[in-house]
């Protein structure tokens, strides 16, 4: 059943099957009815495995017939053919017999003939000395030097063999001299000028088959296979720049690489191929001296060329020239030329980096001198500029940095040899990136010491961005596609951020001093001895403060804010030390005694104020650093004159406008406190009658003012 039906899971097709046991089992477990059931179904399987078998053997009745008939045939068929192959082994016997028969009698006519054909060979070998004279004058008119070569070479064993015959003495003085005047007719068209790289081979072979000197041969073949090669390198440097680097390297290629191919395949053929080891170690020796000379030479004008190849708009060419130079000098001299041409490839893509780190600093000059003059006439403000100057730079670099990957392309064959590819990525991250971004420092800190106004905050925070964040940008530019490095991102942005606060410095300096040199002239040039009394605020103060006010919004546009120490509430109510007018309204010669005693007690416990001190990188650290030296400069400025009282009332009167506007630019008010009461205590020090004005007074006035 299983045959028939399939890999059935049925129990009782298994190998081991019992039937007895089945049966108990049967007979213990199921009912009448089920067994009755069981049975039916069992006598239906037996009659559907009978009709299948009979089904079975009708359908191959017939084949079992054909195969007996078949069978039957082939045994008939058998025995014909062993009476066959016994006729045919008779007759072969009989062959055999007639053919002994007739090759003994045949032998001694056989004998015979090989004589006759002997001396047939031997006459025509006569007559051939005797027409070879005719027949090599015949072919030196008609300058068929080859077949005059042929003839030659066919009969010469035999003329050397019978030259001694007076019969052929004649004849063998003759060929001489035709040959000898047949070899000067082939070494005058091998030194011709316009004899082509075939024909020299030509005329070299047919030399070499009248048993020229092997040594002077190859002299000859290489001296007049070198003019054509040293004509393609005068033409190589006659070629100008107006032809691209290409078209130049196609030049090259097809001409003198291809020809120095031609000669040296030619060269091994002729020589090197046919002579034993020992000599042709010899010719093999003058070949690769020759070849280095040439190479040499062709190198030089390569290297030539492509170091006046700087401006190169397109990489992409100058990569298909490089590939080509590279890959043609795979065939020469075994590929003994490949470093030698990678090497100079190394430099011309050197000079592609030159070039791309000198066009990135062009590019950020100019931008930069357009950002000055943007600057200079305030057409937008510093936010904008510091954005746009950031995202040129960035972008620029992308650019640069994508016109560079065409060097390392994975079709670029020289591109992938380590020799190449490290150095080359070394130079992109060293020479270019990292070279310009030492450039950006530099030209940033030749601004400091010039009257270079807001130019130097917006460079300040430049640097202060590379050093955040533009640093790491361009590395991971260019090790995304170039890895490889030396100098670390934390050298660089250690620089940017020195140079960072050099410039913000720098710039607190020239603006500071610009403060002070207002102050210090409005202090120097006024009489402070016979001054009227103080009816308004001095022009100078409120330049100083509108001058503040602009510096603030501009560096409020590049810098936060910063951290700010708790104010008073009432910053802008103090109007001088109360102290000190005190004593200097009850006026005498004790009053300036005591006030310089109390000012040097309060000077024990006040904190020392810096003035020249590094700036942190926000909106009011940078503006205490400027009121901080123009402050110090007005003090020191009052310290040297003399005042009358009402000198020093004008002066209560300035200090308590710059104390109403300068507390808020400050991170910690009291500073501007400090400093005005030290100015005001040096004006009641210096002061002939040190009367001040009520304080109601000094805020109408400033108010007023």
């Amino acid at each position: 059943k299983k045959m028939y039906q399939g890999n059935t899971e049925d129990p009782c097709d298994v190998d081991d099957f019992n039937p007895d046991m089945y049966l108990d089992k049967l007979l213990k477990e199921c009912s009448l009815t089920e067994l009755m059931d069981r049975e039916h179904e069992m006598y239906k399987q037996i009659q559907a495995l009978d009709s299948e078998m009979q089904t079975l053997v009708y359908e191959n009745y017939n084949k079992f017939i054909s195969a007996t008939d078949t069978i039957r045939k082939m045994k008939k068929d058998l025995k014909k053919m062993e009476e066959e192959m016994d006729g045919l082994a008779t007759n072969m016997a009989s062959i055999s017999q007639f053919s002994g028969q007739i090759s003994g009698t045949l032998q001694g006519r056989r004998e015979h003939m090989a004589r006759l054909s002997g001396t047939h060979t031997l006459l025509k070998k006569l007559q051939l000395l005797f027409q070879l004279p005719p027949r090599l004058k015949a072919c030196m008119e008609r300058q068929a030097y080859g077949q005059a070569v042929k003839y030659y070479t066919r009969a010469e064993a035999i003329l050397h063999q019978y030259h001694d015959m007076p019969s052929f003495h004649g004849i063998h003085h003759d060929c001489n001299l035709i040959v000898t005047q047949l070899k000067e007719r082939l070494k005058e068209q091998l030194n011709s000028p316009g004899v082509t790289p075939r024909e020299l081979a030509h005329l070299v072979q047919l030399l070499f088959e009248l048993q020229e000197p092997t040594e002077a041969l190859c002299a000859d073949y290489l001296l007049n296979a070198g003019k054509s090669l040293e004509a393609d390198l005068e033409v190589l440097q006659q070629v100008t720049l107006q032809e691209d680097i290409l078209q130049f390297m196609d030049l090259a290629c097809n001409r003198f690489v291809r020809g120095l191919c031609n000669v040296t395949e030619a060269y091994l053929n002729l020589f090197v191929n046919q002579l034993p080891v020992v000599e042709s170690w010899v010719v093999r020796h003058k070949l690769e001296s020759f070849v280095e000379t040439l190479m040499r030479r062709y190198l030089a004008v390569v290297a030539q060329r492509l170091a006046a190849e700087k401006c190169c708009s397109d990489n992409s060419i100058l990569v298909k020239a490089l590939d080509r130079f590279c890959q043609r000098l795979e065939g020469v001299a075994g590929g003994a030329y490949v470093e030698p041409a990678l090497h100079i490839a190394r430099e011309a893509v050197r000079g592609r980096c030159s070039h791309a780190l000198q066009a990135l600093c062009q590019f950020f000059s100019q931008h930069l001198t357009d950002v000055r003059q943007d600057v200079a006439l305030r057409k937008d403000n510093l936010a904008q500029l510091h954005a746009g100057l950031r995202s040129a730079v960035l972008e620029q670099v992308g650019q640069v940095l994508a016109g560079l990957q065409a060097f390392v392309q994975a079709d670029v064959s020289f591109a992938q040899e380590d020799c190449f590819r490290e150095p080359f990525c070394l130079d992109v991250r060293e020479r270019v990136v990292v070279a310009f971004v030492r450039h950006i420092n530099q030209s940033a800190l030749e601004f400091c010491g010039q009257p270079s106004g807001l130019l130097l905050l917006l460079l300040s925070r430049l640097s202060l961005d590379m050093k955040t964040s533009m640093v790491n940008q361009m590395l991971e530019m260019v090790d995304e596609h170039f890895p490889i490095a030396i100098t670390p991102a934390s050298t660089l942005v250690e620089d940017s951020g020195q140079v960072a606060q050099t410039l913000l410095d720098d710039f607190v300096r020239a603006q500071g001093l610009i403060i002070s040199q207002m102050l210090r002239k409005s202090v120097e040039t006024r009489d402070w001895l016979h001054t009227l009394e103080p009816r308004t605020v001095r022009a100078v103060m409120k330049r100083v403060v509108e001058d503040v006010t602009v510096v603030d919004m501009a560096v409020g546009q590049l810098y936060e804010e910063g951290t700010r120490k708790q104010r008073s509430s009432d910053s802008s109510r103090r109007t001088y030390p109360y102290s000190a007018s005190g004593r200097a309204a009850r006026g005498g010669r004790w009053a300036s005694v005591d006030h310089s005693l109390l000012s040097n007690i309060q000077k024990l416990f006040l904190e020392k104020i810096d003035i020249f001190t590094t700036v942190d990188f926000s909106r009011v650290s940078v503006m205490t650093g400027i009121i901080k030296i123009g402050l110090k400069t007005y003090l020191e400025c009052i310290r040297l004159k003399t005042f009358s009282r009402f000198g020093l009332q004008q002066v209560q009167v300035d200090t308590h406008y710059l104390q109403l506007y300068l507390w808020r630019f400050v991170s910690d008010e009291n500073l501007v406190h400090v400093l005005l009461d030290e100015i005001m205590g040096s004006a009641i020090h210096r002061c002939l009658d040190p009367v001040l004005m009520e304080p109601s007074v000094v805020e109408v006035i400033c108010e007023r003012g």
